[in-house]
């Protein structure tokens, strides 16, 4: 009977981490997938799920010096254009199959046409063209980009350190409602960020930061000054007060102990808050969406690019792609430190 229930058990545990594995790899495939493919392969049903390094189209020499394209979709060549213009060629090859090779010199290789009649040409893909493409189509990617690693900075700036001293006051001072206070903000870490959006809205255009980087930076800092707080203050409970105590013999006052021996124990603590804040800056739109107008996010980009009607879908895949590569650096960076945490600070 043990035998079985532990054998339920590990089946259970082990559909819900397969859940967990497949919610998180199946995404990230379909984003690498759709961020290489051309237009052809975005309309070639059944989709290749690895998208192709090169393009085989089939050429032969038309009248008045114009040569017919033909594409095999997997039943056979069938025509596609037909011109002599380099610079429609240039613009057809460059819109169907991301293949960045000038016109006059795709004009000069299906020269050989003439002589030896239709043939087929192998064409080298160009695969951060959907990337590249991303970055003209929304004019605002660059400054975004900036953008966003500059609010996901003061974000952890302000997050850290408001959260780290409140975090410290509650594990090393005893003083009245303290665990009011502690209720209180978890509480506030309760409520979405987007919540808070218009009331913060209205207080940032009376104080002057509205569309501004701060402005967002406090915004997002709002819950994570309270997770941080709750996080570091239950990493500062486990470090031994005698440290500061013999900090203070030696001559140290208490902001000097506090930054060079009580912080650095709580690195852990302080990491895996950064990653939080960081996550909430760097992902957020709807909150970016109505305190920014001229000074946006990359997150919103993104998600203005995905309902554009203009921009095709695997531009919109490649900068979903560039929004997820920076989380998931900072998240390996940081994880070695957070995985710290677990079973306290032992000093």
């Amino acid at each position: 009977m043990v035998n079985r229930l532990n054998m339920i058990q590990k089946t259970v545990m082990s559909l819900i981490l397969s859940a967990m594995v497949i919610s998180v790899v199946v995404p990230i495939v379909f984003f690498l997938s759709v961020s290489f493919s051309n237009d052809f392969e975005m309309n070639e049903f059944p989709k290749k799920l690895i998208p192709s390094t090169s393009v085989t189209v089939k050429v032969a020499p038309a009248d008045q010096g114009m040569y017919e394209i033909f594409y095999n979709n997997g039943e056979g060549y069938r025509s596609i254009i037909t011109t002599g213009n380099p610079i429609k060629l240039e613009t057809f090859f460059n819109r169907q199959y991301a293949v960045t090779i000038p016109g006059d010199e795709l004009l000069e290789k299906f020269s050989k046409t003439k002589e030896n009649g239709p043939m087929e040409f192998t064409l080298k893909k160009d695969m951060l063209y959907n990337f590249k493409q991303f970055f003209t189509i929304a004019t605002k990617a660059k400054s975004s980009l900036v953008n966003s690693i500059l609010v996901s900075v003061y974000t952890i700036i302000i997050s850290l350190t408001i959260g780290s001293l409140a975090g410290y006051a509650m594990a090393r001072f005893n003083f009245k409602f303290k665990e009011t206070i502690n209720v209180t903000l978890l509480i506030v870490r309760m409520f979405p960020v987007v919540g808070i959006s218009i009331p913060m809205a209205i207080l940032l255009i009376n104080i002057g930061l509205f569309d501004t980087l701060w402005g967002l930076a406090i915004l997002y800092s709002i819950p994570n000054i309270a997770l941080t707080a709750w996080i570091t203050s239950s990493i500062f409970v486990g470090i031994n007060k005698e440290l500061e105590e013999a900090s203070y013999i030696f001559g140290a006052n208490s902001f000097q102990t506090f930054m060079k021996i009580t912080l650095p124990l709580a690195f852990p603590a302080l990491a895996a808050s950064s990653m939080y804040a960081f996550l909430t800056a760097w992902n957020d739109t709807i909150s970016a969406l109505i305190l920014t107008d001229q000074n946006q996010t990359l997150a919103l980009v993104v998600y203005k690019a995905i309902g554009t009607s203009s921009s095709s879908l695997q531009y919109a895949a490649a900068g979903s792609l560039i929004l997820i590569i920076p989380a998931l650096v900072f998240t390996f960076i940081v994880r070695k430190y957070v995985n710290q945490m677990w079973g306290g600070v032992e000093v």
